[in-house]
């Protein structure tokens, strides 16, 4: 990578930063480009050289801190499936608050209507999320950690609408109801009832 490039990089990590910092503080509705670029110490333009608009600034937010776990899950070897699951709902988790209740409404909201986003048709931040998740179970598939057969597409949509619904609580309770206190009753509880039918025994 080239002095141009890392400062590219640099400088579009720049304004991931800020926005988020915006956004935590303020919500979506009350930052705009300018002043996203001017905290960022950069000119409006070049906003425009990252990305399209304002919400696709939103997207970047949602992948940069989640990509880190998948590196953080394949680094687990010989750990049992629960435990690299629980990281990684817990880690999920982490993430999900570290952006701030402000970042959690949005995310939740290009979901439930993508035609919010005209980029995020899909809801690319769910459908991230859901091959995230079943690239973990098929690898645990794989590696014979899980059976042959595992159903991963069901187990990957019931762990993805807890997970969901968490933050959808965290939104709709105003920050009173604790994600992550609740990540942990799940793992204890009903993650191994899930899993339990799939688990290769040794």
């Amino acid at each position: 990578m080239n002095k141009r490039q890392i400062s590219a990089q640099e400088t579009k990590r720049k304004l991931i930063s800020t926005a988020l910092e915006l956004l935590k503080d303020k919500g979506f509705d009350a930052i705009n480009v300018e002043e996203i670029t001017k905290k960022a110490g950069v000119a409006k333009g070049t906003f425009y050289t990252y990305f399209k608009r304002k919400e696709d600034i939103v997207l970047d937010i949602s992948r940069v801190p989640f990509s880190e776990i998948a590196n953080e899950i394949a680094d687990m070897e010989g750990m049992e499936i629960t435990e690299k699951l629980t990281h990684y709902f817990r880690r999920f988790m982490e993430c999900v608050e570290y952006g701030g209740i402000h970042t959690c409404r949005q995310w939740t909201k290009d979901v439930l209507d993508p035609n919010n986003v005209p980029e995020n048709k899909d809801g690319q931040k769910w459908i991230y999320d859901v091959k995230m998740l079943n690239n973990i179970l098929n690898n645990a598939v794989q590696n014979g950690e899980l059976l042959p057969g595992t159903p991963t597409e069901t187990l990957t949509h019931i762990i993805i609408c807890e997970l969901y619904g968490m933050m959808t609580c965290w939104c709709m309770s105003d920050g009173k109801f604790e994600p992550l206190e609740w990540i942990e009753k799940f793992c204890n509880i009903q993650l191994n009832a899930v899993l339990m039918p799939y688990i290769y025994k040794k």
